[in-house]
């Protein structure tokens, strides 16, 4: 008990002096610091890299050369961090990190808009889509998200590690037209305040790429997502339905140099005809979207989660004899920072 007490600290401590920091000093330096860190937990946490590089191999098979997944497995490492630097850098109204993001698309967004009904924009958990939202609203957008805060419910966290983290994205929180949406079962009003928001000409956005709650599976649809057919929740096509609300894709790209990003924002999606066939548009695009850039993907790291979607069987052997390890011999955490 002991033990655990003193490394959840240590976590605490390292998390606190760390991403201010970082999100303080010159771009390229807090970012390329920031993947330092990513590369000792590459190195370090020998379980969740064997099950990131387990889960790639699982889902986009041979789409991955063995090369390829090397690189994808230590970028999620990477952006991980990052991502948490960004949202260190929403302070003073979100401009330091407004400096190193574009936004492409914002005429869509715009444009939909301009109709009154509001707009909804969905993306999955893919990069640092928080961060992005704060972006779009501090850029004049009234933005509300639809979406349950993960910490407040993760049985593993201290109550320590919560307030850490409650402190962590207040800011990111601060930058919201209205308080977070959380759906959880038994809590009807969940359309209704998302109407609600909608009704005022803000946009709202939501990550459909959650698995469902056991008590939400009468709710699923199958789609074909990443060569399979995942069962997911289509409340944003619904939504868009009912409130006559366009529907747009937002997916936020991180560059090579890793402190640079884009914003892109897709031309409205019809949301007209079948709920799953509607549906399975948006689910293409986030299939799309991860593909082209695996390792902004959160879910490599959550099996569990690829099971309830499922993507992939339940996992009877996940110990690091299951698959062989990606990380090569002989090499430092240094040799894997890039330029």
């Amino acid at each position: 008990m002991g033990d655990d007490r003193a490394r959840m600290l240590l976590r605490i401590i390292e998390r606190a002096a760390f991403f201010p920091a970082m999100a303080r000093l010159p771009a390229a330096l807090g970012y390329r610091m920031a993947c330092w860190r990513g590369d000792w937990l590459f190195r370090s946490q020998a379980g969740t890299r064997t099950e990131v590089a387990r889960n790639l191999r699982l889902v986009l098979g041979d789409e991955l050369s063995q090369v390829a997944a090397q690189r994808v497995t230590r970028d999620w490492f990477r952006f991980g961090s990052c991502e948490l630097v960004d949202v260190n850098r929403l302070r003073h109204g979100a401009r330091p990190l407004r400096r190193l993001v574009e936004i492409r698309g914002r005429e869509h967004l715009e444009a939909a808009l301009a109709a009154g009904k509001g707009a909804i924009l969905c993306t999955g958990h893919f990069g640092s889509n928080d961060s992005g939202f704060s972006l779009l609203h501090a850029s004049g957008f009234p933005v509300t998200s639809i979406g349950r805060v993960w910490y407040r419910y993760d049985a593993d966290l201290s109550s320590a590690e919560r307030r850490f983290w409650d402190l962590h994205f207040k800011q990111a929180r601060r930058l919201r037209q209205r308080p977070n949406i959380e759906p959880w079962p038994g809590r009807p009003q969940v359309a209704a305040l998302a109407a609600t928001a909608l009704r005022a000409n803000e946009v709202v956005t939501i990550a459909i790429d959650a698995r469902p709650l056991d008590s939400d599976r009468a709710r699923v649809v199958e789609v074909p997502f990443l060569g399979r057919r995942a069962g997911l929740l289509p409340g944003a096509v619904a939504l868009a339905q009912i409130t006559g609300a366009p529907l747009l894709m937002g997916f936020m790209y991180r560059a090579a140099d890793y402190h640079h990003q884009v914003l892109e924002i897709s031309a409205p999606v019809p949301a007209e005809g079948e709920t799953t066939t509607a549906f399975g548009r948006c689910a293409a695009e986030v299939s799309a979207a991860i593909r082209r850039s695996p390792a902004h993907w959160e879910f490599w790291g959550k099996t569990d989660d690829l099971v309830g979607l499922g993507l992939i069987p339940p996992q009877p052997d996940s110990s690091p004899a299951a698959v062989p390890d990606l990380l090569p011999a002989g090499r430092s955490p240094a040799r894997w920072i890039s330029r």
